[in-house]
């Protein structure tokens, strides 16, 4: 499950191997909703050049084809390179009725909201309202247990905290009946919290979701504001991102979107449910977002371009802490990022997430010219390894830097 107790997995600008989901198109049935057994012509890719020509977007229309299919039912993305600017939309916002992905379509981004939780402690660091080296303890005094070692905000924010995260059953049915429950971040903490911590703090890096929800609960402290109205009055509001929001407890998307569906086996019949309303009260601050593909690229472009963020500050998004995995492998998560080094040596940093039924992920290059923002409505978001229709839209994006 991707709540504190298990993070979704990476969709992002690493490129490994597909697993891919087994399901004929004539068996995709849930409450009287088929998959469609040829493409319709409405799911051709619809793009349009946003900022000028010069951008060969071919390969990009031929990994957004073909949709819906197995793995996905529609797809969104836009492209931005030194030479100008690609949106494409594909597949269906709706199977029932079949109607074309709306443009400028909201959609959950998971884990991408770690980027701007990120951001706002970094602001707060920035104007001396804490400190990125004091421990959390400082602040949240009777959140951790007494006897815990002391955890750092910078070490909530790169994942070296060894926080624990609540053990909750891993039944997709389980998941799929509990979708409406509501969480608060302090009963998630203290659920966590019954669990032994994973390592020591600052020992190893371990990804999950637990330290964004104690930022959360950090920033609201620290500012006397709820998380929410932070991100609205810091980020939000002054880059005009209108279709940015923090759904709190309300499970729906509001405004036009691309509904989002599950792949689910019963009884030997394999069927798509629809979970585009699901309640993000387990992600708070982690992973509750809702925006678009517009919204993405403004946000990314202010951020890697300095204006959200002092240098010293903007630093810590690209500075990885000189630990090991807890896979072994070296550390690839900075404060909000994550690092990606393409075989020519050029690092690039992107953030990717998956809720149920959506998968999303923003990516540039360390100097904002080259950037992705992507929106796929996979119909096994939380499996293993890439969605093919993902990893094709990654390296279609690639090939046009």
């Amino acid at each position: 499950m991707s709540g504190p107790g298990r993070p979704g997995r990476l969709v992002g600008m690493k490129i490994t191997r597909v697993r891919m989901v087994t399901v004929s198109l004539a068996a995709a049935v849930a409450a009287g909703v088929v998959l469609p057994a040829s493409v319709p012509a409405f799911a051709t890719t619809r793009h349009t050049v946003c900022d000028g020509a010069g951008v060969d977007a071919s390969g990009m229309r031929q990994a957004m084809a073909g949709l819906p299919n197995t793995v996905a039912t529609s797809a969104q993305v836009r492209v931005t390179t030194p030479g100008g600017c690609w949106t494409g939309l594909s597949g269906v916002a709706d199977l029932r009725t079949e109607a074309p992905v709306p443009a400028n379509a909201r959609f959950r981004i998971g884990s991408v909201t770690k980027v701007f939780t990120a951001t706002v402690v970094l602001q707060l660091a920035a104007e001396h309202r804490l400190s990125l080296d004091a421990p959390v303890q400082r602040y949240l005094p009777e959140l951790l247990p007494a006897e815990y070692p002391e955890v750092t905000v910078r070490q909530l924010l790169n994942h070296t905290d060894g926080l624990p995260s609540p053990a909750l059953p891993d039944d997709l049915e389980w998941i799929l009946a509990h979708r409406y429950d509501r969480w608060t971040p302090r009963q998630i903490v203290r659920d966590a919290l019954r669990n032994p911590r994973e390592f020591e703090p600052g020992a190893k890096q371990h990804y999950t979701n637990m330290g964004y929800i104690v930022a959360g609960l950090l920033i609201e402290k620290v500012t006397g504001r709820p998380y929410a109205q932070e991100i609205d009055r810091r980020i939000a509001r002054p880059l005009g991102l209108r279709d940015t929001y923090v759904p709190g407890a309300d499970p729906a998307i509001r405004g036009p979107h691309a509904h989002g569906y599950q792949v689910v086996t019963r009884e030997g019949v394999t069927s798509l449910i629809d979970v585009t309303n699901w309640s993000q009260t387990l992600t708070p601050a982690s992973g509750d977002m809702i925006s678009t593909l517009a919204d993405l690229d403004t946000f990314t472009a202010a951020l890697f371009g300095g204006r959200l963020l002092p240098p010293a500050q903007l630093g810590e998004m690209f500075t990885l802490p000189p630990v090991k995995d807890v896979s072994g492998g070296p550390a690839t998560h900075s404060a909000g990022l994550e690092a990606t080094t393409l075989p020519n040596g050029e690092v690039l940093w992107a953030k990717s997430g998956a809720r149920y039924g959506y998968s999303s992920a923003i990516g540039a290059s360390r100097d904002g010219r080259f950037r992705l923002v992507y929106s796929v409505t996979s119909t096994d978001a939380k499996g293993e390894g890439q969605m093919s229709t993902a990893e094709g839209i990654i390296h279609a994006a690639l090939a046009m830097r």
